[in-house]
């Protein structure tokens, strides 16, 4: 079994999409008023919710991970100059660095690396 999608509301599926496809190098392809974004083997489903309210719950969000310490540094600095939503600062943590952001739309999302991350958690995600 391999993973295949995520699927979430929007209420502005444009600038959602927008976000990943800007920052993120996923390619997106409308879907009736949704949008699926095809990237990094699985998809991302960003659905239409314009009739509806989203309200995320607490610390729901989405992870990715990147391969490097300086990807990561390099993608937190240019979304800082691209006046994103940060929920955290690039913090240093012994399961690798990372920082939080929300997208447009609300969705909480993780960047990280476990390039540093500490000896007892690397192992896990197939680092030495």
């Amino acid at each position: 079994m391999k993973f295949n999608h995520i699927s979430f509301p929007s209420r502005d599926v444009a600038a959602t999409a927008g976000f990943f496809e800007r920052h993120l190098d996923w390619q997106s392809t409308p879907m009736g008023r949704s949008r699926v974004l095809k990237g990094y083997g699985f998809d991302v489903v960003i659905e239409d919710a314009t009739d509806r309210a989203v309200d995320w719950p607490g610390n729901f969000h989405i992870g990715f991970e990147l391969p490097s310490l300086a990807a990561l540094r390099q993608l937190f600095e240019r979304l800082q100059s691209d006046e994103v939503d940060f929920a955290s600062d690039l913090i240093s943590h012994e399961r690798g660095s990372r920082f939080f952001c929300r997208v447009p739309g609300g969705v909480l999302v993780e960047l990280n690396t476990r390039e540093d991350a500490a000896p007892p958690f690397r192992a896990g995600f197939g680092l030495a």
